[in-house]
């Protein structure tokens, strides 16, 4: 079973055992506007918690995604590379950038209600 948390940089983690997929959360996609290039990161490389990962260019501005735990990346959304406006349409599902081996998954982020707390 998965479970799924949220940074104060505003990316989500879908956590299933030691393996997580981020992407960044609708409030985020929603004050970027429209994105236009996304940079991926390659497999195998790992990030530690807090280091930006992933640059997403938007119409307004560009923005990093960090890692929000220590991660390996075993997978990224190649399809960001000829649709990065996945991320727009679908932040939390289509859109999701990475996947990856975590580490440690204590203090890994907030719950959606806290979350939801934080950002109002």
């Amino acid at each position: 079973m998965s479970k799924i948390y949220f940074s104060k940089e505003h990316e989500w983690i879908e956590v299933e055992g030691d393996l997580g997929t981020v992407g960044i959360t609708l409030y985020a996609q929603e004050q970027l506007g429209d994105i236009v290039f996304v940079t991926l990161p390659t497999v195998d490389e790992s990030f530690s918690k807090g280091e930006g990962m992933v640059e997403i260019e938007a119409t307004k501005t560009v923005a990093e995604v960090y890692a929000p735990m220590d991660i390996t990346i075993t997978e990224v959304n190649n399809k960001l590379d000829s649709e990065p406006e996945l991320i727009n349409g679908d932040p939390c599902g289509e859109g999701w950038i990475v996947k990856g081996s975590i580490k440690d998954i204590d203090d890994i982020g907030m719950s959606y209600q806290e979350y939801e707390s934080f950002i109002s």
